[in-house]
């Protein structure tokens, strides 16, 4: 049967004639256009919640994420300075807009699985300048904000104080402000153009320890200077900038960069082999191995192989890595001398009584970097080994380093002395800690600690042919004495008296003979 096919209606507007039909039509309320200062907040406060989310998970997590910065100034993050002013700001009442979400009760559970953006957007509802209009949550968060702000009002009286700054009791960071560093990427430009360039804007000197390096006032905002955004120069401290100087790779080497991520100690290696050689930058976490790659493309360096994969695990016999003749170590550590520039004093664990959690993590900190610092000092090849941390502790500085003294000697390796003029030396806890390079914090405005090893034994394994005699004599016996670690003297002695007879009497007998 052949379908009857109603005919169509008009819309209702279109049903009536007159002037009523001739107006122009309204747009839907779906299709609502929106300034470009509501677009630019919207997207802000997504990204500030992705950051916000990567920061709350590995705080409470208790493992090593990205600092702050590093995860704002991302490449993947377009409204940087919005996403970074409400990160901060977020994370300094993060505890205050917890207990209102508490006393409130407005969430439900599609809400609270996605808390970091609530956080955000309840910052900017209860402290913020400007109020959220546009977005799903912002729009349900607004339906509710009589309910927030008499949640606010109630954790005043419940605390029994009369402002937020009181309820807060956040310690100000009193400090002396610190310069804006920045080292010029010599693959790209030369330190006197960078200066000339610089000098249009800002006050520029020229580091007196590290060449490449200059010193711009503090609060210099370089993040989007043409400079920066070609990679000719990059926002890199003092203390960073020295670990790589004190490796002083030469042009042509091997070198291996243990725990590169982010990239910028990597390609400043590059920079100071002028581009020859080969560096292996190895790095374990997926994301973090992203951003080498960036910093790298971005440096315009070619001699920067990236391998994704554990330090720990390279074989240091591997032929990959067997012409490898210095290696920078910067692993994980507490970050305790950058707490201020990495802003860890605003997450939750460092908010609360974590005293034991600290302890604990150094613990677990230091038997990481004992086994790296030992594994690095055990590549054949390998003649210079820096080992640095951006930590105050001892236990993470002086600590590793006399714990690998005796193998280090073993090997060939001796402490030697990184920039002899520094005057900040290492903690006097053992014999050559004067070889050590500290940074204060207060002093240099940044904790540091740099240790450089260098192998004074270029012998490496030779045949015993190559050999003096007396050096052979020597060897035979210290094999011999390893053989029977377990025997006293006398019973040694005894037992070598009687092989040592042994062995001479088939030469007593050829002489009897002849």
């Amino acid at each position: 049967m052949a379908r009857r096919h109603k005919p169509k209606t008009p819309p209702a507007k279109q049903r009536f004639s007159g002037a009523e039909s001739h107006k122009p039509k309204t747009p839907p309320a779906t299709k609502q256009s929106f300034s470009a200062a509501e677009r630019s907040a919207l997207y802000a406060r997504r990204e500030a919640a992705n950051v916000l989310r990567s920061i709350l998970r590995g705080d409470a997590e208790r493992r090593a994420v990205a600092s702050i910065k590093s995860l704002v100034f991302s490449p993947s993050v377009r409204n940087k300075r919005a996403t970074f002013a409400l990160v901060c700001e977020t994370l300094k009442h993060l505890t205050v807009i917890k207990d209102v979400l508490e006393i409130a009760n407005v969430l439900n559970s599609k809400w609270k699985r996605q808390e970091p953006l609530v956080y955000i957007i309840c910052y900017d509802i209860l402290f913020g300048k400007d109020t959220p209009s546009i977005g799903d949550a912002e729009k349900f968060l607004m339906r509710h904000k009589d309910a927030l702000l008499s949640g606010l009002a109630t954790l005043l009286v419940r605390k029994k104080v009369e402002s937020v700054d009181q309820l807060l009791g956040l310690s100000k960071l009193n400090g002396h402000l610190k310069p804006r560093y920045v080292r010029v990427n010599t693959l790209k430009m030369d330190v006197d153009s960078a200066v000339q360039e610089l000098e249009k804007h800002y006050t520029v000197q020229r580091d007196e320890t590290v060449p490449d390096l200059l010193v711009l006032p503090p609060g210099s905002d370089l993040h989007a200077h043409r400079l920066v955004a070609n990679g000719r120069i990059f926002l890199q401290g003092k203390a960073s900038s020295m670990v790589a100087a004190a490796l002083q790779p030469e042009a042509g080497w091997e070198v291996l960069d243990a725990c590169s991520a982010p990239g910028n100690k990597t390609i400043h290696l590059a920079a100071l082999m002028q581009g020859q050689g080969k560096i292996i930058a190895c790095e374990l976490n997926e994301e973090r191995v992203k951003r080498l790659e960036h910093t790298i493309k971005l440096s315009g360096a070619s001699n920067i192989q990236v391998f994704h994969g554990d330090f720990l695990g390279l074989n240091p016999k591997d032929p990959s890595f067997v012409k490898v003749r210095a290696i920078l170590l910067d692993p994980s550590c507490s970050g305790s001398g950058t707490i201020t520039d990495r802003l860890d004093h605003l997450l939750p664990s460092h908010s609360a009584d974590n005293m034991n959690y600290d302890s604990m993590r150094l613990h677990k900190l230091a038997v990481f970097q004992k086994k790296a610092l030992a594994h690095a000092l055990s590549f054949p090849q390998v003649e210079r080994v820096v080992y640095s941390t951006c930590s105050i502790h001892q236990i993470e500085n002086e600590d590793v380093v006399s714990s690998v003294l005796a193998l280090a000697s073993s090997l060939g390796f001796k402490l030697a002395t990184p920039f002899p003029q520094w005057q900040r030396r290492g903690l006097p806890v053992f014999a050559g800690s004067e070889h050590l390079l500290r940074m204060d914090p207060v002093e240099d405005k940044e904790g540091f600690f740099i240790a450089l090893f260098v192998k004074t034994n270029k012998l490496d394994n030779p045949k015993p042919s190559e050999l003096p005699e007396r050096e052979c004599r020597r060897r035979r016996k210290e094999r011999t004495m390893q053989l029977h670690p377990f025997l006293c003297p006398k019973m040694f002695r005894a037992l070598s008296r009687t092989l040592h007879r042994r062995r001479r009497k088939p030469v007593l007998c050829i002489n009897s003979e002849d």
